[in-house]
């Protein structure tokens, strides 16, 4: 089918390659189009992801948006009921005229349209990709000192990155069999197992009872006050969890064992500062004893067979400043392509840069950018992110000190995208300091009775953390208590003896 169609305009870029045109099909549009305007239901089928821009027609566009519009409204869309559209707003001729609509009506055949509407999709596509291409090349001709070409790489991925979401058409509802019959397999693995772990362990027993383990395609928040530990937390988790192996069935049907593969993106310390905490970690020492060399032979000891035993851990450390979640996904994928990947943790959420391009004033606007991007990255990959966050200094104003949800700094839509918000909460830090003072007229026993009750109260959160759950998209919500040594700044699990009360 072949219909003389007006004002094909030639496509930004065709210029500079006169010989080449950008990729189209006229007669594809034309063809769709016919389909619709025979039979409205045709365009049910392709409504969910074509739009006007998608026609490189202008005309076949216009046409499109006028069906789009009528058939909202409930009402039919015919060359007849386009033609009093288009009357009304004076635009009749842009689209080749009452003839042209006839035209395209009358030459319906029977065509396949959900195949015409992925092609013209596809060929716009391409047509952006063409275009998106020369902004890149001439970006990179430019010699702006303020842009690197670093921020050029980076802001180029974003883009594609977002051009490849957009051609994700083929989802969509589906039968509820297909998802019943993944939910039954996950289940009967679950039952086979030996544990309750589900995803990749974070090596603390009561946190993994609660959780499930941490599991893939999850978006984790781990927040918290200074000096509470998120850091020293987090390494623990992603040690333990390099250390752990899993269990898969290979193509042969045999069960092998694979590491767990761990990619920490540590914006805030250096890879030899958070390895040197790895290792004072494992090895029971203090890190501060070990950064000036003050470690006895018996602990030197220790650090060195430990660093033998640490070296061969499947745990990569990024520590580049200020990357984009864009970098860190084009890292992390490389990464899976390479030995493989099973968690991805990342030090902290607010330090990350928003993507290229996109900067703005309005910060939680970008922090609200960066958790759903990585969100979509623990999607993308099927692996757990981990990302810590700073709490608002709110937390300090109340007597209770367990933050909030509410708490969460910059939060926008932090808690939204976060399938887990977890907190670390230890009493000890405010009790050390807020020893009580006598107050005007108080008695001495009195003040003793108070002074006592709170020495009482301090013994029993010593070395104790808590981590509060206060999200969990799949499960309860609740508390888990873990030990703590504020010397080595490590976690470990806690003994049942001394276990804190559930969380108020």
């Amino acid at each position: 089918m072949s219909i003389s169609s007006p004002n094909l305009h030639t496509l930004p870029g065709a210029e500079t390659q006169p010989n080449r045109l950008p990729p189209a099909n006229l007669e594809a549009e034309q063809a769709l189009l016919a389909a619709v305007l025979a039979n409205n239901h045709a365009f049910e089928r392709v409504s969910e992801y074509l739009l006007p821009e998608h026609f490189a027609d202008p005309a076949h566009a216009r046409i499109f948006a006028a069906c789009r519009t009528l058939i909202d409204r409930g009402q039919q869309a015919s060359a007849i009921t386009l033609r009093n559209v288009f009357d009304q707003d004076g635009d009749l001729a842009d689209v080749g005229g009452a003839e042209y609509l006839a035209q395209l009506q009358a030459s319906y055949i029977t065509i396949d349209v959900r195949h015409y509407g992925r092609l013209i999709y596809d060929l716009y596509l391409r047509r952006e990709l063409i275009e998106l291409g020369e902004v890149i090349v001439n970006e990179a001709f430019r010699h702006d000192l303020e842009i690197s070409a670093l921020d050029q790489v980076e802001e180029a991925e974003q883009k594609l990155y977002y051009l490849s979401e957009q051609g994700q058409i083929e989802g969509g509802l589906q039968p509820f069999r297909s998802g019943l019959a993944e939910a039954i397999e996950a289940a009967e693995a679950a039952y086979k197992r030996d544990t309750t772990l589900v995803g990749v362990t974070s090596g603390f027993d009561d946190l993994d009872e609660y959780l499930g383990g941490l599991h893939r395609s999850d978006l984790l928040i781990l927040a918290g006050r200074p000096s509470m530990g998120k850091t020293a937390l987090a390494t623990n988790i992603a040690v333990n969890a390099a250390r752990s192996r899993r269990v898969r069935t290979n193509e042969d049907g045999y069960e092998v064992e694979e590491p767990e593969v761990v990619a920490f993106f540590s914006l805030e310390m250096s890879a030899e500062q958070l390895a040197s905490r790895i290792i004072a970690e494992a090895a029971d020492v203090r890190s501060d004893l070990m950064r000036k060399g003050q470690l006895n032979e018996e602990d030197m000891r220790r650090v060195l067979d430990v660093h033998r035993e640490l070296e061969r851990l499947p745990l990569y450390i990024d520590d580049t400043p200020g990357i984009t979640v864009a970098a860190m996904r084009s890292r992390a994928r490389r990464l899976k392509r390479q030995v493989g990947l099973s968690m991805i943790v990342v030090d902290y959420l607010q330090l990350l840069q928003p993507p290229a391009g996109m900067r703005s004033d309005n910060r939680v606007q970008e922090v609200s950018e960066i958790t759903r991007n990585l969100k979509i990255v623990a999607k993308e990959l099927n692996v757990p992110v981990l990302a810590l966050s700073q709490l608002s200094r709110q937390v300090e104003n109340r007597d209770d000190k367990r933050p909030q949800l509410a708490d969460l700094r910059e939060s926008g839509s932090i808690e939204q995208d976060a399938d887990v918000v977890m907190f670390i909460y230890r009493e000890e830090y405010y009790l050390d300091r807020e020893r009580p003072g006598q107050r005007l007229n108080e008695t001495e026993e009195k003040y003793q009775e108070r002074l006592d009750r709170h020495s009482e109260r301090l013994d029993k959160a010593r070395n104790k953390a808590e981590v509060l759950i206060a999200k969990q998209r799949h499960g309860p919500i609740g508390a888990v208590t873990l030990h703590f040594n504020p010397e080595r700044v490590r976690f470990s699990n806690l003994a049942e003896d001394d276990r804190l009360p559930e969380a108020h």
